[in-house]
């Protein structure tokens, strides 16, 4: 019988990756914590949704050069290094955060900074991350796995977000970053824990390729002969760069909605109790063969909810009760939450199953630009957009722009609709 609920076996038969996902757990309750407010501490300095939208571009340059470098460096040194690195780098920017809080910083360029380095140290400890776990698991746990990296991401994102609603209201933003520097440690714990794991020969017998631009350049020639792993980031980039709605948020709490923060916080978490809906009852998703199917089929369920909280926006205040409009926003954002996971564990399976192991840093390189960058560019596009239509149009017009997207995609690409997870071709 397939199993309907969330599949728990490689945290009960895995002792390292059990470690390594709970530091990376509480850890990313920090990290989404901390996102959120930026954001709001960004907008109250300003007043300006576009103001919020350039924190999307001061992580966009980092998260783009350090995704590509420092995938060869996990693909040449020992990942658990190369992740306690680049961790111990995001701790030490999360120390940042809070110390411009506690000396009462009013300069807005001080925050873009603090977004830049932080997301440089996270481009690499995210793919190092990936990359460590098909050396320490099974290929047939790697669904298993990537559902409940999923699902823990939207655990966070649910109460990262609420926390920092709740801290930024009671203790100002000095108590949010102290709480976010506080956890992170949890994710160098469980890196340290892990035994040494160092690259792997290639087929021929020789290790990868030294970091530097040769090296990346071989992963990206390995991405341009391999249309099926492309695809998981075309696709991506569709959705993330036309219908992303965080930047809208702060607006949607301070004028359309209403409740300021705390509504700020409750949209984030939104989408995120979505996904870890969906994702409690994903164990039927280790068994679906057409995965590249299923993510395009997510993708549009995406873009059709982003266009839905764009219409709640659109009513507040006028058809509906700005009460009432609320909860059909929360309601577009948690299916938008649940479309998004689902498509994320197939990606990032497709990912790991077909790609050889010495040039998986370098995908996950580019992997952690399309899934981090690309949300931040449309942050930017969109938080740009908004001044000029508003921030409800922008959310309708970048949902159905990616619907639209996906459909050119599936009928130019559509030897990806028939990618069988029984025999991973890239």
């Amino acid at each position: 019988m397939v199993p309907l609920l969330l599949d728990l076996a490689p945290l009960r038969e895995n002792a390292p990756y059990r470690r390594l996902y709970a530091g990376f757990t509480l850890s990313n309750v920090g990290s989404q914590l901390a996102v959120v407010a930026i954001g709001l501490q960004v907008y109250s300095l300003t007043h300006s949704t576009a103001a919020v939208g350039i924190v999307g571009l001061c992580a966009l340059v980092p998260l783009v050069f350090m995704g590509l470098y420092g995938g060869t460096l996990v693909d040449h040194y020992d990942r658990r290094v190369v992740g306690l690195v680049a961790q111990g780098v995001a701790f030490v920017t999360s120390l940042l955060c809070a110390l411009q809080a506690w000396i009462g910083n009013t300069q807005v360029w001080v925050l873009y900074l603090l977004v830049a380095v932080w997301n440089g140290a996270f481009a690499v400890s995210s793919p190092a991350r990936s990359s460590i776990y098909p050396r320490i698991l099974r290929r047939d746990q790697l669904p298993a796995a990537n559902a409940l990296s999923v699902f823990a991401m939207n655990a966070s994102m649910t109460v990262g977000p609420l926390l920092a609603g709740v801290l930024v209201d009671a203790g100002g933003f000095k108590a949010a970053y102290t709480t976010d520097a506080v956890i992170t440690t949890a994710a160098l714990w469980g890196l340290a824990k892990l035994p040494p794991l160092p690259p792997e020969p290639t087929e021929e017998g020789a290790t990868p390729s030294k970091p530097g631009l040769r090296s990346v350049l071989d992963g990206f020639a390995f991405l341009a002969t391999r249309p099926n792993v492309r695809m998981t980031f075309v696709a991506d980039i569709a959705a993330m760069l036309l219908a992303q709605p965080r930047v809208l948020f702060p607006a949607a709490g301070a004028v359309i909605f209403g409740g300021g923060a705390r509504t700020v916080g409750a949209l984030s978490a939104a989408a995120a109790v979505g996904g870890i809906v969906a994702m409690f009852f994903s164990g039927r998703l280790g068994h679906v063969r057409r995965q590249g199917l299923a993510i395009m089929v997510s993708i549009v369920g995406w873009g059709f909810a982003i266009a839905g909280f764009g219409a709640a926006m659109l009513a507040a205040g006028g058809v509906l009760s700005r009460g009432h409009a609320l909860w059909f926003g929360l309601l577009a954002m948690a299916v938008a939450g649940a479309a998004d996971s689902v498509s994320s564990v197939f990606r990032t399976t497709i990912l790991q199953a077909a790609t050889p192991d010495h040039l998986r840093g370098r995908l996950q390189g580019v992997f952690i630009v399309v899934v981090a960058g690309g949300p931040r560019l449309g942050e930017m596009a969109g938080g740009f957009l908004s001044t000029g239509v508003g921030e409800a149009w922008t959310a309708v017009i970048g949902g159905m722009a990616c619907v639209l997207a996906i459909v050119v995609l599936a009928r130019v690409q559509s030897g990806f609709l028939r990618y069988d997870a029984r025999h991973p071709t890239p």
